[in-house]
């Protein structure tokens, strides 16, 4: 079944397409790109290239949907192809074309040739499909890259080409030449979301298979990814990054902090003052675990350690002190509150804790 494709197709391949290929420049001289003057005309399956390929997807399912259509309603816009080396060479429909080569009863296709060089061949790969609201990221990417590296265009000319900021040329083209070829692998089949593969560029292309597993096996969310790689970065020691590859949620939620609430209601006011003390203590030593780990021997110099090392010496004791007086609050809480009002504490008790107003002479700077 064929239909009328004398007034241009429909959808994508109408009005929007003709107008953004109105404005679309090529090269320096600013030549338009243009859709060719004749009607749109019938091509032998046989006779339509498929090189421009190389920068589409390959989705079977979508393929087999196209076959239902097709087998249904006939084709119902006209594919795109420019002539290139006297071959036709398809640019847009190539899921029409793959699904027609798999029914019998279909041996031609309605194409409309655009005027174009190589360069404006893959600009209008690009605009077709974005004018359809369907790009892909890895695809923008591979057409980016070829323009730049292929064709030897600046990314400010690849930019002006396709319409969009510098920036965003420079997202695409890291997508293939600083993501690793797993990762690469895995965004092109869907696995892997853009927005993620953004986050894995940051890395050096070494560690972005150690963190890529990560992610599998740990489930973690694209947010979870992103505080990881910023982690990752400010860690440059592999203690550090080993820690973080262990136990990676821990890692946040020390890097976040603990967010405790100040108040419960099933406390009295007595209670409700100490779990007060207690979430900024907590607060406080999240803080200082989270610097101690992935800072502290970087990130001060030689003098600031010997300012600080007294601080550190006190912390250590005091913590000691805390760390025995609240197992055995603990274990007393465990008890339903029976407090032992004999027992003795002197044995973990500080001076320093004992006044907690009075510094020790020596811990000062």
């Amino acid at each position: 079944m064929q239909r009328d494709h004398s007034r241009g197709g429909e959808g994508r391949d109408g009005l929007i397409g003709l107008f953004w290929f109105s404005l679309l420049r090529i090269d320096r001289e600013r030549a338009v790109l243009r859709w060719a003057e004749e009607k749109p005309q019938e091509l032998r399956l046989e006779e339509i290239g498929e090189t421009y390929g190389r920068y589409r997807l390959h989705v079977p399912e979508l393929e087999r949907g196209m076959m239902r259509s097709l087998e249904s309603y006939g084709q119902l816009s006209p594919i795109v192809v420019f002539l290139h080396e006297g071959r036709w060479e398809l640019l847009d429909g190539f899921k029409r074309l793959g699904a027609a080569r798999k029914l019998q009863s279909m041996e031609r296709l309605v194409a409309r040739r655009i005027e174009a060089d190589e360069r404006a061949a893959k600009a209008a790969i690009y605009g077709l499909n974005r004018a359809g609201g369907r790009t892909r990221e890895i695809e923008e990417a591979w057409i980016v890259h070829a323009l730049v590296r292929e064709d030897g265009l600046t990314q400010v000319e690849v930019a002006e080409l396709l319409g969009r900021h510098k920036s965003w040329v420079c997202r695409r083209l890291a997508l293939i030449e600083k993501l690793g070829p797993e990762a690469r692998a895995e965004l092109q089949v869907g696995l892997l979301t853009p927005t993620a593969a953004r986050q894995l560029v940051r890395l050096p292309a070494g560690n972005q298979a150690g963190i890529l597993e990560l992610v599998r096996r740990e489930g973690l969310s694209t947010n979870e990814l992103t505080g990881i790689v910023d982690l990752w970065v400010e860690c440059p020691a592999r203690v550090q990054q080993q820690y973080i590859l262990q136990h990676p949620r821990e890692a946040l939620a020390q890097e976040k902090g603990v967010d405790l609430p100040s108040h419960d209601p099933r406390l009295s006011s007595a209670g409700n003052r100490i779990f007060e003390q207690l979430g900024g203590l907590l607060r406080q030593l999240s803080r200082m675990e989270v610097w101690l780990a992935h800072q502290g021997r970087t990130g001060i110099t030689p003098e600031d350690r010997r300012i600080l090392q007294p601080r550190f010496e006190r912390l250590s004791r005091d913590a000691a002190s805390v760390a025995a007086l609240s197992a055995d609050m603990a274990m007393e809480c465990e008890n339903d509150g029976r407090i032992d009002t004999q027992r003795n504490h002197s044995h973990v008790l500080q001076p320093s804790l004992a006044s907690p107003d009075r510094e020790d002479a020596r811990c000062r700077p």
